[in-house]
């Protein structure tokens, strides 16, 4: 490692850089939540199914795409593919406030979520492999924080933006900082020597794991609205299932496959992945579910149901940077992850079972978010600690993608599943009581003891893979 990485103005540099397009990435995958009332007002002629794609078109970019930037990050340069990555997703946002129609709004969303794709499995590899050995369990929990934070802080941001500002502005604030993150990238993450990069990913196999990741996310985000019986519904599953059963078939084979095979010989982030799916299950209907369920049974307004769960993002971040400090001496990720879920599963069966139908922010609210909130910080910090950690390096941002596909993945098919809960529960004259809300909480309860059930029997601490020579599968049964 040169010494002017390991420097620590040198690491808070890159550590600032990398976090920083985590967050944007991140921020836009729910800030837009709220500006679906101002959007309608501006295209008046546009059905609500039709605005929907301003969200779910950059959902679907964004998962499907994730797996294959993490493999050309590893083989192009972390590097160059987050620089790229910031670069599509400011000029897309660009292009996104200056939309003078819905189609070419939705066309430059798919562009954000593509641009988003790229950077982060690169920021994650660009904090482990250029950011002294010693401190990736404090990067980890940094990205992870920025990441969580991002999240829960996205409906705030966009009711104030969006009411002070109209829907434009939650676009026009990416250009300044994604300009300044561009910038950075260039002058502080240093470039990668050129034997260090791989030959390219199989490129066919590549394209067929971004349509089949997207065909999937396709069909739960839209099957609601379509129909899961509706050919759409049925054709967007059978060719994204299709599409990833080739490529997986490919990959086994193939000198430079698109899917790391060998990284699935490894129980620890086998058992990761299947973790980070049902928690990103349980944790994007519950960020969705709670600003529904504050506006409609609290009377709260969009803004103020927004805010409302900001002290739910400081406890994340709290939560994923203390933990990273002491992860070490009790237990690893797989504490932080158990924890986390636990911390989360309670709130879950307090929601459950003891949901009230009328305002009371200190005495209710206030506790529930702050547990929750430490809890997803807890598990968004583990789960990507025992990904990273469970690949060598030379396969970090692979590894990466692949676990952030996995979270992004269940959390449409959450709230797909979290729509179908609230729609059964749905009166004669479509209003909701607190029952409805009782339901889907549950649902997301069910979903956090799946993740807990196979954190506590499978995931095991992986040790630090330190030397890029490490052999994944034998590492694996060397742990088994």
């Amino acid at each position: 490692m040169a010494e002017p990485t390991t420097a620590p103005s040198k690491y808070r540099a890159i550590v600032l850089t990398a976090c920083g397009g985590t967050f944007l990435a991140m921020l836009d995958s729910t800030v837009t939540n709220l500006a679906v009332p101002d959007l309608q007002r501006a295209f008046p002629s546009a059905s609500v199914p039709d605005l929907s794609w301003v969200i779910s078109g950059y959902a679907v970019m964004f998962a499907a795409l994730l797996a294959p930037a993490g493999r050309l990050a590893d083989a192009l340069g972390r590097r160059k593919v987050f620089a790229v990555g910031v670069g599509l997703f400011t000029l897309a946002s660009l292009l996104c406030a200056l939309a003078p129609s819905l189609p070419t709004l939705v066309i430059a969303r798919f562009l954000q979520g593509a641009g988003a794709a790229a950077m982060i499995p690169a920021s994650l590899a660009i904090l482990l492999l250029d950011g002294p050995a010693e401190r990736r369990p404090q990067s980890i929990a940094l990205w992870s924080t920025a990441s969580a934070v991002a999240a829960a802080l996205g409906p705030a941001v966009g009711g104030v933006l969006v009411e002070q500002f109209g829907w434009q502005s939650v676009f026009l604030i990416n250009l300044p900082l994604g300009l300044i993150v561009i910038a950075a990238t260039l002058r502080v993450v240093p470039k990668p020597e050129s034997s260090t990069r791989g030959a390219l990913p199989d490129m066919v196999g590549t394209g067929l794991v971004a349509i089949g990741v997207g065909g999937l996310t396709l069909a739960v985000s839209e099957g609601a609205s379509w129909g899961w019986l509706d050919v759409r519904t049925l054709a967007s599953a059978v060719i994204g299932v299709a599409a990833l059963a080739f490529a997986v078939f490919r990959s086994r084979s193939h000198p430079t496959p698109a899917i790391e095979t060998s990284l699935w010989g490894n129980r620890t982030f086998a058992a990761t992945n299947i973790v980070s799916l049902f928690y990103g299950m349980a944790q994007y209907a519950w960020m969705l579910g709670s600003v529904l369920y504050l506006t409609e049974i609290w009377g709260y307004g969009e803004l103020l149901a927004g805010v409302a769960n900001t002290p739910g993002a400081f406890a994340a971040s709290v939560a994923a940077l203390g933990l990273a400090r002491v992860a070490g001496k009790i237990g690893g990720p797989r504490t932080a992850v158990i924890g986390g879920l636990i911390a989360f599963t309670a709130c879950g069966l307090w929601f459950t079972f003891g949901l009230i139908d009328h305002a009371a922010f200190l005495t209710f609210w206030l506790p529930a978010a702050l547990l929750a909130g430490a809890g997803m910080g807890a598990a968004t910090m583990g789960t990507s600690a025992a990904a990273a950690m469970s690949a060598p390096p030379t396969r970090f941002a692979s590894s990466s993608g692949l676990n952030t596909t996995a979270r992004q993945f269940g959390g449409a098919l959450g709230i797909a599943m979290m729509a179908v809960v609230l729609q059964q529960s749905t009166g004669i004259d479509g209003t909701r009581d607190v029952d409805a809300y009782s339901n889907m909480f549950l649902f997301c309860t069910l979903m956090m003891i799946a993740a807990l059930v196979v954190a506590v029997g499978w995931l095991k601490f992986p040790a630090p893979a330190a030397a890029p020579t490490t052999d994944v599968p034998a590492a694996a049964k060397a742990k088994g």
